[in-house]
């Protein structure tokens, strides 16, 4: 009797998708033109990913920054054709919390060759960085040995 596959249960290695640790825009979005550009891109793709009208999003920032964002500050951020208006740090952190788009986040680390972790991840990496350096504590710890010879007995 052959078995049948039960369409209400996933497959766990067929169907399941682990969760991304680091949070990234899709590569088109950043790439090519100059860094004000690339801002502007990754703004506006921001503020599409959250399905937030802009007038909302502004809203939810001026609640966040107790100060006034209005929608079409957000059109200007989000225009390559406008260098005159830059958008802030404080707007830009207002806007991650409004938007919940944490590839931002990693877009501004990216420049320094870092990424942007959850918070729950600290302690695993934080772990590993520690094996690290004790596996090569213990091959430095070989090597002496290995130099020094009988000499400890």
């Amino acid at each position: 009797m052959s078995k049948r596959r039960d369409p209400d249960t996933m497959d766990l290695f067929r169907d399941y998708q682990p969760p991304a640790v680091v949070a990234r825009f899709e590569p088109d979005v950043a790439k090519g033109g100059t860094l004000d550009v690339k801002i502007a891109r990754v703004l506006s793709e921001a503020m599409a990913m959250s399905g937030k009208p802009r007038d909302t999003i502004a809203a939810e920032m001026s609640d966040y920054l107790g100060q006034r964002v209005t929608e079409n500050m957000l059109d200007v951020y989000a225009s390559p054709a406008r260098r005159d208006q830059k958008i802030t740090v404080e707007r830009f952190i207002a806007l991650i919390d409004a938007t919940g788009c944490y590839e931002l986040l990693n877009f501004l680390c990216e420049f320094s060759g870092f990424v942007a972790v959850p918070a729950r991840y600290a302690e695993v990496i934080q772990l590993w960085q520690t094996e690290e350096r004790l596996a090569d504590l213990e091959r430095q710890r070989a090597a002496l040995r290995g130099r020094v010879g009988g000499l400890l007995k």
